[in-house]
């Protein structure tokens, strides 16, 4: 069984600590004590650590020796149009086990109305999802949890290479993909909303240089959509 991964904000001679909804979960939920092996992650390195002392508000641990990880194949912000708030919560915690380097809540024409301003009181709880997600799924840190901005601010993110979901109209994103890829490209894909994008929205997204792409003829639901763009995406760079 695989040993569960905590965040540190760093180590200092060969120690770190572990505090507040972390320490307690250790000690209350995982009955941790001195003695006991975990990973622990400073966000550039993972390491396997000891437990010298275990306390509901602080648990310490020594670092025994490095840890290997895999490196992300590539950096991708994922540009998530808001849907219903426990669908988008399945969406961080999905696009953190994927890979995802920062998450961009993004709204269109279709969305909900209020959905923009209810997210901005999200923020903190959505980088708490992305926290625990990313701890669970071993990685050496969490994604960022951009502000939420509408979808003409959200044109102007930054990247290598950016694709827009579309319908079927659109080229398969996997014949989309360059033939040349590195791990220091930046991609960006931007997921569309339940009731598909306005014309408005299409021409903007290809004036501001994004591509259309399309996960083929079914109709997916929007965290399917973003889910299987995210693994396509991911896998194209491991190769």
């Amino acid at each position: 069984m695989a040993r569960r991964r905590f965040f540190v904000d760093a180590i200092h001679g060969g120690m770190a600590d572990v505090r507040g909804e972390d320490a307690r979960h250790l000690t209350r939920v995982l009955r941790a004590e001195s003695g006991q092996r975990y990973e622990i992650s400073d966000s550039q390195s993972a390491y396997l650590a000891e437990i010298v002392e275990a306390r509901s508000d602080r648990v310490v641990f020594r670092i025994i020796e490095p840890i290997e990880t895999p490196a992300v194949p590539v950096r991708m912000t994922l540009c998530a149009v808001l849907i219903k708030f426990d669908r988008f919560e399945w969406i961080i915690e999905k696009a953190t086990e994927l890979g995802v380097d920062r998450i961009l809540p993004v709204e269109t024409a279709r969305c909900e109305k209020g959905l923009l301003e209810a997210s901005r009181k999200r923020t903190e709880r959505w980088t708490r999802i992305a926290r625990e997600s990313s701890q669970q799924s071993r990685r050496l840190r969490a994604p960022e949890i951009l502000p939420a901005a509408r979808f003409d601010r959200c044109l102007t993110t930054e990247a290598d290479y950016r694709f827009f979901l579309e319908e079927t109209t659109a080229p398969a994103l996997l014949r989309m993909l360059p033939d040349r890829r590195s791990d220091a490209d930046r991609i960006a894909l931007l997921t569309g909303p339940e009731g598909g994008w306005t014309d408005a929205e299409r021409h903007a997204a290809a004036a501001a240089g994004w591509q259309p792409a399309s996960l083929g003829p079914q109709v997916l639901r929007a965290e399917t959509a973003a889910t299987a763009g995210i693994a396509i995406l991911m896998n194209a760079w491991l190769v």
